[in-house]
Protein backbone atom coordinates (compact mmCIF):
# COMPACT_ATOMS: atom_id res chain seq x y z
CA UNK A 1 0.00 0.00 0.00
CA UNK A 2 0.96 3.26 -0.84
CA UNK A 3 2.27 6.37 1.22
CA UNK A 4 -0.67 8.37 0.20
CA UNK A 5 -3.28 5.32 0.20
CA UNK A 6 -1.91 5.24 3.88
CA UNK A 7 -2.13 8.58 4.99
CA UNK A 8 -5.41 9.03 7.42
CA UNK A 9 -7.84 11.39 5.57
CA UNK A 10 -8.70 14.88 6.94
CA UNK A 11 -11.72 15.52 8.28
CA UNK A 12 -13.28 19.11 7.92
CA UNK A 13 -13.33 20.95 11.34
CA UNK A 14 -17.41 22.12 11.55
CA UNK A 15 -17.12 25.81 12.82
CA UNK A 16 -18.80 26.47 15.58
CA UNK A 17 -22.31 28.07 14.54
CA UNK A 18 -23.16 32.27 15.46
CA UNK A 19 -26.06 32.05 17.12
CA UNK A 20 -29.13 33.50 15.42
CA UNK A 21 -30.93 36.91 16.27
CA UNK A 22 -33.81 35.10 18.01
CA UNK A 23 -30.89 33.53 20.47
CA UNK A 24 -29.47 36.62 20.92
CA UNK A 25 -32.83 37.75 21.72
CA UNK A 26 -33.51 35.33 24.16
CA UNK A 27 -30.28 35.95 25.83
CA UNK A 28 -30.22 39.64 26.39
CA UNK A 29 -33.70 38.87 27.50
CA UNK A 30 -32.70 36.87 30.12
CA UNK A 31 -30.14 39.15 31.50
CA UNK A 32 -31.11 40.27 34.76
CA UNK A 33 -31.89 43.75 33.34
CA UNK A 34 -32.86 42.75 29.77
CA UNK A 35 -36.59 42.91 30.64
CA UNK A 36 -36.54 46.03 32.32
CA UNK A 37 -34.45 47.94 29.23
CA UNK A 38 -37.10 46.65 26.60
CA UNK A 39 -40.21 47.16 28.66
CA UNK A 40 -38.87 50.63 29.04
CA UNK A 41 -38.45 51.37 25.37
CA UNK A 42 -41.20 50.41 25.12
CA UNK A 43 -43.06 52.91 26.98
CA UNK A 44 -41.16 55.76 25.63
CA UNK A 45 -42.03 54.54 22.31
CA UNK A 46 -46.01 54.21 22.65
CA UNK A 47 -45.79 57.76 24.79
CA UNK A 48 -43.99 59.14 21.93
CA UNK A 49 -46.77 58.36 19.47
CA UNK A 50 -49.85 59.12 21.44
CA UNK A 51 -48.61 62.71 22.27
CA UNK A 52 -46.33 64.37 20.40
CA UNK A 53 -45.36 66.49 23.24
CA UNK A 54 -43.67 63.77 24.86
CA UNK A 55 -40.22 62.97 22.86
CA UNK A 56 -39.45 66.51 23.33
CA UNK A 57 -36.02 68.31 24.44
CA UNK A 58 -38.67 70.29 26.93
CA UNK A 59 -40.16 67.34 28.44
CA UNK A 60 -36.74 65.83 28.63
CA UNK A 61 -35.69 68.12 30.96
CA UNK A 62 -38.68 67.94 32.76
CA UNK A 63 -38.67 64.29 32.90
CA UNK A 64 -34.96 64.39 34.68
CA UNK A 65 -35.70 65.31 38.03
CA UNK A 66 -38.15 62.21 38.11
CA UNK A 67 -35.62 60.07 36.91
CA UNK A 68 -31.87 61.15 37.64
CA UNK A 69 -32.26 61.36 41.74
CA UNK A 70 -34.23 57.92 41.88
CA UNK A 71 -31.21 56.45 39.83
CA UNK A 72 -28.80 57.60 42.39
CA UNK A 73 -30.95 56.35 45.26
CA UNK A 74 -31.73 53.08 43.94
CA UNK A 75 -28.44 52.22 42.53
CA UNK A 76 -27.30 52.38 46.53
CA UNK A 77 -30.05 50.55 47.31
CA UNK A 78 -29.30 48.14 45.09
CA UNK A 79 -25.89 47.74 46.55
CA UNK A 80 -27.67 46.65 49.98
CA UNK A 81 -29.95 44.85 48.83
CA UNK A 82 -27.77 42.50 46.68
CA UNK A 83 -26.02 41.77 49.89
CA UNK A 84 -29.15 40.62 51.54
CA UNK A 85 -30.15 43.96 53.09
CA UNK A 86 -32.77 46.90 52.95
CA UNK A 87 -32.10 50.08 53.66
CA UNK A 88 -35.89 51.82 54.48
CA UNK A 89 -34.49 55.22 55.88
CA UNK A 90 -33.01 56.82 52.98
CA UNK A 91 -35.83 58.52 52.43
CA UNK A 92 -35.18 60.30 55.81
CA UNK A 93 -31.49 60.79 55.02
CA UNK A 94 -32.45 62.60 52.04
CA UNK A 95 -34.39 64.85 53.75
CA UNK A 96 -31.78 65.12 56.94
CA UNK A 97 -28.50 66.07 54.65
CA UNK A 98 -29.57 69.34 53.70
CA UNK A 99 -30.59 70.84 56.77
CA UNK A 100 -27.60 69.42 57.79
CA UNK A 101 -26.20 71.42 55.06
CA UNK A 102 -28.20 74.54 56.00
CA UNK A 103 -26.73 74.34 59.85
CA UNK A 104 -23.06 74.28 58.53
CA UNK A 105 -23.48 77.34 56.57
CA UNK A 106 -25.03 78.74 59.72
CA UNK A 107 -22.13 78.12 61.50
CA UNK A 108 -19.64 79.91 59.12
CA UNK A 109 -18.47 76.64 56.63
CA UNK A 110 -17.74 77.03 52.86
CA UNK A 111 -20.05 75.43 50.66
CA UNK A 112 -18.02 72.52 49.99
CA UNK A 113 -17.39 72.23 53.80
CA UNK A 114 -21.13 72.16 54.55
CA UNK A 115 -21.52 69.44 51.76
CA UNK A 116 -19.04 67.07 52.89
CA UNK A 117 -20.40 67.68 56.98
CA UNK A 118 -23.56 66.81 55.63
CA UNK A 119 -22.35 63.30 53.59
CA UNK A 120 -20.37 63.01 57.01
CA UNK A 121 -23.52 62.82 58.92
CA UNK A 122 -25.73 60.63 56.24
CA UNK A 123 -22.92 58.06 56.49
CA UNK A 124 -22.99 57.96 60.73
CA UNK A 125 -26.32 56.97 59.85
CA UNK A 126 -25.41 53.71 57.89
CA UNK A 127 -22.58 53.07 60.24
CA UNK A 128 -25.53 53.42 62.85
CA UNK A 129 -28.02 50.77 60.63
CA UNK A 130 -25.04 48.46 59.82
CA UNK A 131 -23.82 47.92 63.23
CA UNK A 132 -27.25 47.28 64.58
CA UNK A 133 -27.80 44.87 61.65
CA UNK A 134 -24.54 43.15 61.81
CA UNK A 135 -23.02 43.05 65.13
CA UNK A 136 -26.09 43.57 67.25
CA UNK A 137 -27.92 41.32 65.09
CA UNK A 138 -31.57 43.45 64.69
CA UNK A 139 -32.98 42.58 61.16
CA UNK A 140 -32.21 45.45 58.73
CA UNK A 141 -35.87 46.01 58.00
CA UNK A 142 -36.88 46.64 61.92
CA UNK A 143 -33.27 48.54 62.02
CA UNK A 144 -33.83 51.27 59.24
CA UNK A 145 -37.79 51.49 59.63
CA UNK A 146 -36.31 52.49 63.44
CA UNK A 147 -33.94 55.28 61.66
CA UNK A 148 -36.71 56.17 59.08
CA UNK A 149 -38.88 57.52 62.09
CA UNK A 150 -35.65 58.68 64.41
CA UNK A 151 -33.86 60.73 61.47
CA UNK A 152 -37.26 61.79 60.08
CA UNK A 153 -38.26 63.34 63.88
CA UNK A 154 -34.72 64.89 64.42
CA UNK A 155 -34.91 66.75 61.38
CA UNK A 156 -37.91 67.88 62.23
CA UNK A 157 -36.33 69.40 65.67
CA UNK A 158 -33.60 71.10 63.76
CA UNK A 159 -35.54 72.68 61.54
CA UNK A 160 -38.55 73.12 64.02
CA UNK A 161 -40.77 72.10 60.80
CA UNK A 162 -39.79 74.99 59.00
CA UNK A 163 -38.45 75.30 55.44
CA UNK A 164 -35.30 76.53 54.91
CA UNK A 165 -33.24 78.42 51.62
CA UNK A 166 -30.94 76.47 50.69
CA UNK A 167 -27.51 78.19 50.69
CA UNK A 168 -25.38 78.35 47.54
CA UNK A 169 -29.08 78.09 45.27
CA UNK A 170 -29.26 81.99 45.13
CA UNK A 171 -30.35 82.90 42.21
CA UNK A 172 -29.32 86.14 40.47
CA UNK A 173 -31.42 87.78 37.41
CA UNK A 174 -29.62 90.26 34.70
CA UNK A 175 -30.63 91.75 31.66
CA UNK A 176 -28.83 91.05 28.71
CA UNK A 177 -29.30 91.17 25.02
CA UNK A 178 -30.72 87.85 23.10
CA UNK A 179 -30.52 87.50 19.50
CA UNK A 180 -33.57 85.74 18.20
CA UNK A 181 -34.47 85.07 14.36
CA UNK A 182 -38.15 86.47 13.96
CA UNK A 183 -39.90 85.91 10.35
CA UNK A 184 -36.44 85.52 8.72
CA UNK A 185 -34.82 88.85 10.41
CA UNK A 186 -31.99 88.63 13.25
CA UNK A 187 -32.96 90.94 16.01
CA UNK A 188 -31.41 91.44 19.56
CA UNK A 189 -34.18 92.54 22.48
CA UNK A 190 -32.74 92.56 25.98
CA UNK A 191 -34.54 90.21 28.21
CA UNK A 192 -33.95 88.75 31.92
CA UNK A 193 -31.56 85.80 32.28
CA UNK A 194 -31.16 84.33 35.70
CA UNK A 195 -27.82 82.84 36.79
CA UNK A 196 -26.89 80.65 39.38
CA UNK A 197 -23.54 79.38 41.27
CA UNK A 198 -21.12 77.48 39.78
CA UNK A 199 -21.28 75.26 43.14
CA UNK A 200 -25.02 75.13 42.43
CA UNK A 201 -24.67 74.39 38.88
CA UNK A 202 -22.53 71.06 39.37
CA UNK A 203 -24.65 70.37 42.71
CA UNK A 204 -27.71 69.95 41.01
CA UNK A 205 -29.09 73.57 39.67
CA UNK A 206 -27.45 72.71 36.52
CA UNK A 207 -29.88 71.34 34.11
CA UNK A 208 -28.59 67.91 33.33
CA UNK A 209 -25.83 67.67 36.25
CA UNK A 210 -28.19 65.68 38.44
CA UNK A 211 -28.53 62.98 34.94
CA UNK A 212 -24.33 63.28 34.48
CA UNK A 213 -24.26 62.28 38.11
CA UNK A 214 -26.49 59.71 38.05
CA UNK A 215 -24.69 58.13 35.12
CA UNK A 216 -21.27 58.43 36.61
CA UNK A 217 -22.74 56.69 40.13
CA UNK A 218 -24.09 53.95 38.45
CA UNK A 219 -21.65 53.43 36.31
CA UNK A 220 -18.92 53.30 38.84
CA UNK A 221 -21.11 51.20 40.98
CA UNK A 222 -21.41 48.65 37.63
CA UNK A 223 -18.07 48.45 37.38
CA UNK A 224 -17.44 47.80 41.24
CA UNK A 225 -19.92 45.39 41.71
CA UNK A 226 -18.81 43.38 38.66
CA UNK A 227 -14.69 44.17 38.64
CA UNK A 228 -13.84 44.41 42.27
CA UNK A 229 -13.77 42.48 45.03
CA UNK A 230 -16.37 44.57 47.32
CA UNK A 231 -18.49 43.80 44.68
CA UNK A 232 -17.66 39.78 43.92
CA UNK A 233 -17.92 39.61 48.44
CA UNK A 234 -21.24 42.21 48.25
CA UNK A 235 -22.78 38.94 45.71
CA UNK A 236 -21.40 36.40 47.66
CA UNK A 237 -22.81 37.68 51.27
CA UNK A 238 -26.45 38.27 49.63
CA UNK A 239 -26.24 34.53 47.87
CA UNK A 240 -25.58 33.06 51.20
CA UNK A 241 -23.64 34.63 54.70
CA UNK A 242 -22.88 31.84 56.15
CA UNK A 243 -21.31 30.34 53.17
CA UNK A 244 -19.35 33.43 52.24
CA UNK A 245 -17.55 33.66 56.09
CA UNK A 246 -16.77 30.60 55.89
CA UNK A 247 -14.55 31.21 52.53
CA UNK A 248 -12.92 34.40 54.29
CA UNK A 249 -15.34 37.24 53.17
CA UNK A 250 -15.48 39.87 56.07
CA UNK A 251 -19.29 39.29 55.88
CA UNK A 252 -19.69 42.38 58.49
CA UNK A 253 -17.59 44.63 57.07
CA UNK A 254 -18.76 44.15 53.36
CA UNK A 255 -22.62 45.16 54.60
CA UNK A 256 -21.56 48.16 56.65
CA UNK A 257 -19.54 49.39 54.17
CA UNK A 258 -22.59 49.00 51.64
CA UNK A 259 -25.41 50.56 54.42
CA UNK A 260 -22.77 53.73 54.50
CA UNK A 261 -22.62 53.88 51.07
CA UNK A 262 -26.49 53.69 50.39
CA UNK A 263 -26.95 56.12 53.24
CA UNK A 264 -23.99 58.60 52.12
CA UNK A 265 -25.67 58.68 48.44
CA UNK A 266 -29.15 59.66 50.05
CA UNK A 267 -27.41 62.21 51.31
CA UNK A 268 -26.18 63.63 48.38
CA UNK A 269 -29.49 63.30 46.71
CA UNK A 270 -31.00 65.29 49.50
CA UNK A 271 -28.49 68.01 48.58
CA UNK A 272 -28.69 67.92 45.06
CA UNK A 273 -32.77 68.32 45.21
CA UNK A 274 -32.62 70.85 47.08
CA UNK A 275 -30.17 72.86 45.91
CA UNK A 276 -31.96 72.79 42.64
CA UNK A 277 -35.50 73.56 44.79
CA UNK A 278 -33.34 76.45 46.24
CA UNK A 279 -35.30 75.21 49.18
CA UNK A 280 -36.01 72.82 51.58
CA UNK A 281 -38.76 71.48 52.68
CA UNK A 282 -39.17 69.23 56.25
CA UNK A 283 -42.07 67.16 54.67
CA UNK A 284 -41.34 63.32 55.93
CA UNK A 285 -44.41 61.82 54.16
CA UNK A 286 -42.57 63.45 51.02
CA UNK A 287 -39.15 61.43 52.44
CA UNK A 288 -41.24 58.08 52.59
CA UNK A 289 -42.16 58.37 49.58
CA UNK A 290 -39.21 58.79 48.18
CA UNK A 291 -37.55 56.13 49.50
CA UNK A 292 -40.42 53.22 48.53
CA UNK A 293 -39.84 54.77 44.76
CA UNK A 294 -36.16 54.16 45.09
CA UNK A 295 -36.82 50.59 46.39
CA UNK A 296 -39.39 50.18 43.53
CA UNK A 297 -36.61 51.36 40.99
CA UNK A 298 -33.91 48.74 42.28
CA UNK A 299 -36.65 46.22 42.03
CA UNK A 300 -38.32 46.50 39.00
CA UNK A 301 -34.71 46.92 37.69
CA UNK A 302 -34.29 43.12 38.76
CA UNK A 303 -32.72 42.97 42.22
CA UNK A 304 -33.64 40.31 44.27
CA UNK A 305 -34.76 41.72 47.90
CA UNK A 306 -33.67 38.13 49.26
CA UNK A 307 -30.20 39.29 47.81
CA UNK A 308 -27.45 37.84 45.57
CA UNK A 309 -28.44 38.80 42.15
CA UNK A 310 -28.86 42.38 40.85
CA UNK A 311 -27.41 45.08 38.59
CA UNK A 312 -26.86 49.28 39.16
CA UNK A 313 -27.49 49.51 35.22
CA UNK A 314 -30.85 47.94 36.46
CA UNK A 315 -31.28 50.20 39.01
CA UNK A 316 -30.81 52.94 36.74
CA UNK A 317 -33.51 52.08 34.22
CA UNK A 318 -36.10 51.00 36.41
CA UNK A 319 -36.11 54.77 38.09
CA UNK A 320 -36.47 55.53 34.19
CA UNK A 321 -39.11 53.18 33.41
CA UNK A 322 -40.75 54.54 36.71
CA UNK A 323 -40.06 57.99 35.51
CA UNK A 324 -41.17 57.69 31.76
CA UNK A 325 -44.39 56.14 33.24
CA UNK A 326 -45.22 58.62 35.38
CA UNK A 327 -44.39 61.65 33.04
CA UNK A 328 -46.24 60.26 30.21
CA UNK A 329 -49.39 59.31 32.22
CA UNK A 330 -49.65 63.05 33.30
CA UNK A 331 -49.20 64.31 29.75
CA UNK A 332 -51.66 61.76 28.85
CA UNK A 333 -53.92 64.01 31.26
CA UNK A 334 -54.37 60.63 33.52
CA UNK A 335 -55.72 61.81 36.91
CA UNK A 336 -53.08 61.63 40.07
CA UNK A 337 -55.52 59.20 41.78
CA UNK A 338 -54.87 56.29 39.21
CA UNK A 339 -51.08 57.15 39.21
CA UNK A 340 -50.10 55.08 42.07
CA UNK A 341 -52.05 52.32 41.18
CA UNK A 342 -50.99 52.09 37.99
CA UNK A 343 -47.12 52.15 39.04
CA UNK A 344 -48.41 49.12 41.75
CA UNK A 345 -49.58 47.24 39.14
CA UNK A 346 -46.57 47.96 37.01
CA UNK A 347 -43.79 47.00 39.90
CA UNK A 348 -45.78 43.56 39.92
CA UNK A 349 -45.80 42.54 36.57
CA UNK A 350 -42.32 43.71 36.63
CA UNK A 351 -41.30 41.24 39.34
CA UNK A 352 -43.56 38.35 37.36
CA UNK A 353 -41.02 38.76 34.77
CA UNK A 354 -37.98 38.76 36.89
CA UNK A 355 -39.33 35.91 38.90
CA UNK A 356 -39.69 34.01 35.91
CA UNK A 357 -36.46 35.31 34.00
CA UNK A 358 -34.54 33.87 37.08
CA UNK A 359 -35.98 30.58 36.32
CA UNK A 360 -35.43 30.12 32.64
CA UNK A 361 -32.14 31.51 33.39
CA UNK A 362 -31.41 28.47 35.71
CA UNK A 363 -32.78 26.33 33.45
CA UNK A 364 -35.61 25.20 35.18
CA UNK A 365 -38.91 27.25 33.15
CA UNK A 366 -40.15 26.41 30.27
CA UNK A 367 -37.48 28.48 28.17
Amino acid sequence: MSALQSAPTEQPTARASRPGAGELAKRFLTLREGSIVVVTLIAIVYFSVKNDRFFTHDNFVTLLPYFAPFAILAAGEAMLMIAGEIDLSIGSVYLFSPFMFYEFHQWGFGLVLCLIGALICSAIVGVINGVLTEVVGVSSFITTLGTLLGVGGLTLIISNAAPVAMPGADVTTTTENVTKVVNGQTITLPEQVNHVGTFAKIFGAGVYSELIWALLIVLLLQVVLRLTRWGLHTIAAGGNKHGASEAGIKVRVVVIRNFILCSTLAGLVGVFEATRASSVQPDTAGASETMFRAVSAAVIGGTLLTGGEGTAIGALFGALFLGVLRDGLTIQGVSADYLDFILGIAILVAMVINVYIGRVRKGQGLG
